[in-house]
């Protein structure tokens, strides 16, 4: 199996990094006597259901029994108040000399202690869908907070008589479970946005003073990724879909993107049935870095509802709501009201059946990824064909912040920010992605790309033109020429071009390469961030051609 459950009692002692205090803390609170456990999404649902503050709405959903639900199971909605987004400012990685570890060790044994007092439910997952990497993680979390519960057991895998056999088969790795520990209701006055505390060296993880999901699926993923970090995996925060051709080689596409940047639409696309297309999901892989196969996360889909009316036919696939609206129709059924009009970045978590091709694995080589930006000087395709610069691009990332994310600054949700590999939930050093990828685009001659899916200049890149463009990747027919001056890259020829040669546009570009050069320096003396010297020299390289222009 996977990950280890327990251990010999000789093995139970200090120096074993399973046992450290950190670990510790978090497993002991799990054998309270005031804990409960929860075993099956049935139950799950039920005590969701019976929750306070919970809506069970009138729209049945669709297939309730394959999926491990009653028969006549209803999607149920909760709302989180003013938050529903996820926060980084709470967020803290724990390494032995970071200065606050004392005190949040501190802080844990209080909320151990205050958990402890309350009836609690305990569920079990995987995370992983086939036996070449699958972990079991442990949820902790109070009464009162059972949509949460509900919610992480239909996002990652419930323990099922199937899985619990693939479990006994798969790979093995030198892991503990994962164990996680939350109270929503946690308060603490030098936290007021609340605590995410990761110890990914030993699988656990803290989330105080928290309620929206998203901080529980992105903070349950951070630790599997890290899991399979250590174990010759990348890890990969976007999607990833097979075009399956028939009489020639299947072409198998990654596409990463923050929350907001299209990664989902893109995956999902369906190309007006111009390809049959297999999707492996659309938000947590990892890849292989020896043989390139890719291997999914999580069964369901935690998609916005911003895109989706209520008519719209991809509703019929809801299982739970968060943070939108609730009407009655004129057949007197209590409904959900999508599209962000409650507030924003109202959430839905939608059944694997939403993907008519649905697989767990690809056993394929990966043979492309796109990095997808929303930088306004960059062509809505880019093709690198220098891999330094391709796993460089990867980790200076750009983007903007999203109604996905609780922001601290407002002002910083107009900023162009750097967001390595689109990974926010990362809890190791920032060079070991950048080797891994490179490694892909090096070792396994993986292409890679950029889709600008945000505004080129002062004209919106269109999903049309974005599907366009990765058409044309598969067809092998994209015509490629020269883009300003930098080597190793060239951009795809497209009607929306132009201006490229002006004066400003040069000095635009030229700036937006001297702001990846700066959070370059930004970040040298930072162990987790800091990236090898070559990626400093490809970004002056291109800089020194840019001046000869």
């Amino acid at each position: 199996m996977s990950t280890r459950e327990h251990f010999l009692r000789s093995e139970v002692q200090s120096g074993n990094r399973y046992f450290t205090e950190t670990r510790s803390i978090v497993e002991t609170a799990f054998y309270v006597n005031t804990v409960v456990s929860v075993t099956s999404l049935k139950e799950a649902y039920k005590l969701a259901a019976a929750s306070p503050g919970t809506i069970i709405t009138d729209m049945p959903i669709y297939r309730p029994e394959e999926l491990g639900l009653i028969e006549d199971a209803k999607i149920l909605l909760s709302n989180d108040g003013g938050v529903h987004g996820r926060c980084a400012a709470a967020r803290r990685i724990f390494h032995e000399s970071m200065p606050e570890k004392d005190k949040i060790l501190e802080i844990l044994k209080e909320a151990a202690y205050d958990i402890g007092k309350k009836k609690s439910y305990h569920a079990q997952c995987f995370i992983g869908l086939d036996e070449d990497f699958m972990v079991r993680a442990r949820l902790l979390i109070p009464e009162g907070h059972e949509n949460i519960l509900y919610n992480w057991l239909l996002n990652f895998q419930t323990i099922t008589q199937e899985y619990i056999k693939k479990y006994r088969h798969s790979t093995a790795y030198e892991e503990g479970d994962i164990y996680i520990f939350a109270d929503p209701d946690w308060r603490h006055p030098d936290y007021p946005y609340g605590l995410s505390f990761f110890d990914s060296e030993s699988n656990c993880a803290v989330i105080l003073g928290m309620r929206y999901f998203g901080e529980f699926k992105k903070g349950t993923l951070t630790l599997a990724w890290s899991i399979a970090g250590r174990n010759g995996f990348a890890s990969c925060h976007g999607g990833l879909k097979r075009y399956n051709i028939p009489d020639s080689k299947n072409y198998v596409m990654g596409i990463f993107g923050l929350s907001g940047s299209g990664k989902s639409t893109l995956t999902h696309a369906k190309h007006n049935g111009r390809f049959d297309v297999s999707v492996l999901h659309d938000d947590a892989f990892i890849i292989s870095t020896d043989d390139g196969s890719s291997v999914a996360l999580e069964p369901s889909y935690f998609d916005k509802t911003q895109d989706y009316p209520l008519a719209c036919e991809d509703n019929k696939y809801l299982l739970s709501v968060q943070n939108c609206g609730v009407t009655v129709d004129n057949e007197g059924n209590k409904v959900v009201v999508c599209e962000d009009i409650r507030n924003k970045n109202g959430r839905a978590i939608k059944s694997m059946l939403w993907s008519d091709n649905r697989i767990n694995k690809v056993n394929e080589k990966i043979d492309a990824i796109v990095w997808l930006m929303k930088d306004p000087v960059l062509p809505p395709v880019i093709r690198i064909d220098d891999p330094i610069l391709a796993s460089a691009m990867g980790a200076l990332l750009a983007t903007k912040r999203t109604s996905a994310e609780r922001v601290v600054n407002k002002d910083d949700m107009s900023q162009l920010v750097f967001e390595p590999y689109a990974n926010p939930f990362r809890t190791y050093p920032l060079a070991e992605d950048y080797e891994k990828f490179k490694k892909l685009f090096i070792e396994l001659d993986t292409d890679c790309y950029i889709f600008n899916t945000g505004y080129f200049l002062d004209q919106k890149v269109t999903k049309e033109i974005t599907v366009e463009g990765m058409e044309n990747i598969v067809k092998g027919i994209g015509v490629f020429s020269p883009w300003s001056g930098v080597d190793g890259c060239t951009i795809m020829t497209m009607s929306e071009l132009d201006n490229l040669d002006s004066p400003e546009y040069r000095t635009a570009l030229r700036e937006a390469f001297e702001k990846r050069l700066e959070y370059l320096s930004s970040i040298e003396s930072d162990q987790m961030m800091c990236l090898p010297d070559e990626v400093y020299r490809a970004f002056e390289k291109i800089l020194n051609n840019m001046a000869k222009i």
